[in-house]
């Protein structure tokens, strides 16, 4: 069956959030897929989508995301504009997407991934190490926040939401003394010379698929599949299916300090996972590693272990 590429008069309309940082991810998508298949940029439409998460006054207010509707604020209207049909496909920052898709939606296309790490973001100081007793640190991740208070008691830490942009105004008028970001947000937008020192993830594990961009469809679209499979990149796939069965079977929600990285070597696949109180008072950690082709199921029972050695009382903060 020959494929019906899109035109200049019948482009491929690419769903994406308006901020920097996703219209960066959909032209990358946008770029991928042309020279993929030979056509011109024009044959592609990006269609810029209002989300939750995008509400100034939310983020100038720095309230928590478990509050005003947890990670599908950056997703549900884009899914909405999708199934409608007023969009084909829509390009998504992995880290921020929930672990199940609505009814008729598939997430079946990773491009490369990025940088993982976390990046420390100051105007007055170089790394994390050289923040002094009582510093204040904004940050709008749960993650994050309990890591921090758990390897750095002495540091105290704030709400604090927005784009790059936004959160380098609020420390240059004295909101924070340092923050943080994703180093593959600021690589994509040209933006790493942003970050003062790169943190290891042995000092700082990642969010669950940070870095990784997913492309998502509708499930019955093979044009739009037959396509995006031709951009789709197997070891990122590989990664994230580890990562997100750990997320899914520990707790898929935003209400859970939970960090995960996959790591291929080989044939094995490394699979390490912290989940934290959120006043990083405690933390339960494992690494384990297996074969690449059982990754997602050593991600469900690392999860399973982790549960049954936290205990009903790790979670009564909820």
């Amino acid at each position: 069956m020959t494929l019906t590429l899109p035109t200049p008069a019948s482009p491929l309309k690419i769903g994406t959030r308006g901020s920097p940082l996703a219209l960066a991810q959909a032209h990358e998508t946008r770029s991928r897929l042309a020279s993929a298949f030979d056509l011109p940029e024009e044959a592609f439409e990006i269609v810029v989508i209002k989300t939750t998460g995008d509400n100034r006054a939310l983020i100038a207010a720095d309230k928590p995301l478990k509050e005003i509707g947890g990670k599908g604020l950056f997703t549900k209207e884009i899914e909405e504009v999708m199934i409608s049909g007023a969009s084909d496909i829509a390009v998504h920052s992995m880290k921020d997407m929930p672990v199940a898709q609505p009814a008729g939606l598939c997430l079946d296309c990773y491009l490369p991934r990025e940088d993982v790490r976390d990046a420390f973001v100051s105007l007055k100081y170089k790394t994390l190490q050289d923040l002094p007793e009582g510093a204040l640190l904004g940050s709008s991740s749960l993650r994050r926040r309990a890591q921090l208070l758990h390897r750095f008691p002495h540091l105290n830490v704030a709400e604090f939401r927005g784009n790059v942009q936004t959160r380098m105004q609020k420390l240059e008028d004295g909101v924070a003394d340092a923050t943080f970001l994703a180093m593959a947000g600021l690589n994509r937008l040209g933006m790493a010379d942003v970050a003062r020192s790169a943190i290891d993830p042995d000092d700082m594990l990642p969010a669950v698929a940070q870095g990784a961009i997913g492309i998502e469809r509708r499930s019955d679209d093979s044009r739009a599949g037959d396509m995006l499979a031709a951009i789709h990149d197997g070891e990122t796939a590989q990664r994230l299916a580890a990562e997100r069965a750990f997320l899914a079977a520990l707790d898929g929600s935003c209400e859970t300090p939970i960090a995960g990285l996959a790591e291929l070597s080989g044939g094995t696949l490394r699979l390490r996972g912290e989940v934290l109180r959120p006043d990083g008072s405690e933390v339960i950690a494992e690494d384990r590693s297996c074969a690449i082709e059982d990754g997602a199921e050593l991600g469900r029972q690392m999860a399973k272990d982790m549960l049954a050695k936290a205990g009903p009382d790790f979670f009564s903060w909820r």
